[in-house]
């Protein structure tokens, strides 16, 4: 494990036993901690996380992709800090200095005409007013998104959502429609010159590397949905620029694009869903829509903003924005306020002065090889994607069937790698994929330890099968 020069103070909290008593007792029952024994964590570093033993891990997931700059990163602290003893909160009815300042350095790293911020506090907020937006805007109901798509988990986003397990069996987010994921390692089509990734699938095509024969079958697909499922009029359509909780999913080179256009025929808005992808995790752009050269009509992002403070936001075009308040009058009582924009400020300041973008590619790009190794090394990594710090590792029987390794071969994985002192998430529909979102700040020593790891666990799999 590489060297951390932080020592952790010593917990002093609950008891483990009584952690897990309270926990069964008074909070929800739905089950989302991973492993058969939770770690308690009790102190964060920069990628360092140290649970109520002192054992110290390296996070290569970020809290879902949310740590963007580091744990507790003293410049991020010593904003909320100052803040804290000037003035917690005044809601949108009073003005206050940050939430102008911090409007107007969000707004400035998008393009024009997307220049109308809304503040509010979470991912599911910002895409349930997006979805608010697009039907006030367009005066139609139906919304499109991906199979595979999250969107969040409210009652309103539930309907973008297309993941099986945070779906009801009772009416929820209506007027939503969900269409093809151009996934071209699962898909239908889908070969080796697809993707905006250093790692191509090992899937074979005939295509030429500047023309991609599965977009163009995608692109009928969706088609088909606009021909079959939605009304003449729409109101719009949810993408995220790469599917996060589906396990890093990404489409064909020239798909958003065309299906943008499609959208804006039929009247709808498009709206890229940044919640994971934004703010320079994937290297090349600040944004992920940018990677796909588009210009959506909305722009919704969370997580990464405010390194894991709660804070979230919507920007939009002041057209757009012109349309909603001519409908409804639409107050948030904590959106904005002063601690979040403080934070917020000071993240996008440690983006910049510590050149995390530049990183996200140089080292992402690093991990992305060595990983892609691990996949020509063993039967069951069937697929690794990704751009920047945003990886996925698709585990596999084999690579043939493509059938998702049993999920209690990949809890083995997972917690052997744990034991070793990487945490990294996991995603896609039968939870088969590991997902990699590490903070932004990661350096190549610490890719090679997590590597080393991962294909220690990898081989005691292997190990365990033999036998």
């Amino acid at each position: 494990m590489p060297p951390c020069d932080f020592t952790p103070e010593r917990y002093q909290s609950l008891a483990y036993s009584r952690v897990l008593e309270i926990h069964k007792q008074h909070l929800s029952p739905v089950h989302t901690a991973y492993f058969p024994e939770p770690l308690l964590l009790h102190q964060g570093h920069v990628e360092w996380l140290f649970d109520h033993e002192g054992n110290r891990y390296l996070d290569f997931f970020s809290g879902i992709v949310t740590v963007s700059v580091g744990h507790c990163h003293p410049k991020v602290n010593a904003a909320a800090q100052r803040q804290l003893g000037r003035l917690w909160h005044t809601s949108s009815v009073f003005f206050h200095p940050l939430i102008h300042e911090y409007a107007e350095k969000l707004s400035a790293l998008l393009p024009e005409p997307l220049k109308v911020v809304f503040l509010v506090n979470s991912g599911s907020e910002a895409n349930d007013l997006a979805m608010l937006m697009a039907r006030a805007h367009s005066n139609s109901t139906d919304i499109i998104s991906f199979r595979g798509a999250y969107h969040g988990c409210s009652p309103y986003t539930l309907g973008l959502t297309n993941v099986g397990i945070y779906k009801m069996d009772l009416p929820h987010g209506m007027g939503c429609q969900p269409t093809m994921c151009p996934d071209i390692f699962h898909g239908p089509w889908g070969g080796s010159h697809c993707r905006d990734s250093p790692v191509q699938t090992i899937r074979k095509c005939s295509c030429a590397p500047d023309c991609c024969q599965a977009k163009d079958q995608y692109i009928e697909q969706f088609k088909d949905t606009l021909s079959t499922s939605v009304a003449k009029s729409i109101a719009g359509f949810f993408a995220e620029p790469i599917q996060g909780v589906n396990g890093v999913v990404q489409y064909p080179k020239g798909f958003l694009k065309e299906a943008f256009e499609l959208v804006h025929e039929r009247g709808g808005v498009c709206i890229a869903d940044e919640v994971q992808t934004g703010f320079g995790r994937l290297g090349s752009h600040f944004w992920g829509f940018q990677t796909h050269d588009v210009l959506p009509d909305i722009v919704t992002m969370a997580k990464g903003i405010g390194n894991g403070f709660p804070m979230a936001a919507v920007v939009t075009t002041p057209d757009i924005a012109k349309s909603l308040t001519k409908r409804m009058l639409h107050f948030n009582t904590f959106g904005g306020n002063p601690m979040a924009c403080a934070v917020g400020s000071a993240v996008l300041e440690v983006i910049k002065e510590e050149n995390l973008q530049e990183n996200s590619q140089e080292v992402g790009t690093y991990m992305l090889l060595k990983l892609a190794k691990l996949r020509d090394e063993f039967e069951i990594v069937g697929d690794v994607r990704g751009k920047g710090l945003m990886i996925g590792i698709e585990m596999v029987k084999d690579k043939e069937s493509r059938q998702p390794l049993p999920r209690e071969e990949v809890n083995q994985i997972h917690h052997d790698c744990k034991c070793m002192g990487l945490l990294i998430g996991r995603g896609g529909l039968f939870s088969q994929t590991f997902r990699i979102a590490p903070s932004m700040c990661i350096t190549k020593p610490e890719v090679d330890f997590a590597v080393e790891v991962f294909r220690s666990a990898l081989i005691q799999h292997m190990e365990r099968r033999a036998k």
